[in-house]
């Protein structure tokens, strides 16, 4: 009875959340081009991506044309959406860019301009009524 209360317990005990499951190898440097099949979207601008079923090898990409609201924000969740819709489980070729601080990687994810068949995934968001609206 006593394991039984301790394992019920544990089960209740909150768990540790990781932010997404994206651990590949990031691009240090601008102009580094990359590709690989849409795997996972974390919000409205930011997705891993990766030519295995490995989240190892996946990497996390902030798109560098379309900044769109917080998660957390009233359309956080449909902008989600509506990146995975335009770019969900297909493949994209990416460059590395400097964003406007200058750097290539900020927080754990690569900066880059990502294009699905040749179109800017930004133009493709706003053509899929995207709206942006983050900071």
């Amino acid at each position: 009875m006593k394991w039984l209360l301790i394992s019920a317990g544990l089960l209740l005990l909150p768990a540790v959340a990781r932010a997404d499951p994206c651990e590949g190898r990031l691009p240090e440097r601008a102009g580094e081009v990359f590709a690989g099949l849409v795997r996972y979207v974390g919000d409205g601008d930011s997705l891993c991506l990766g030519n295995t079923a490995d989240p190892a090898a996946w990497i996390e990409v902030r798109l560098s044309d379309f900044d769109a609201a917080e998660l957390h924000s009233p359309t956080g969740r449909a902008d989600r959406d509506r990146l995975f819709r335009v770019v969900g489980r297909r493949r994209i070729d990416c460059v590395a860019v400097r964003g406007r601080n200058g750097r290539v990687i900020v927080y754990d994810r690569v900066i880059a301009s990502c294009r699905l068949n040749g179109r800017r995934v930004g133009d493709l968001l706003r053509a899929a009524g995207g709206r942006e609206g983050g900071h």
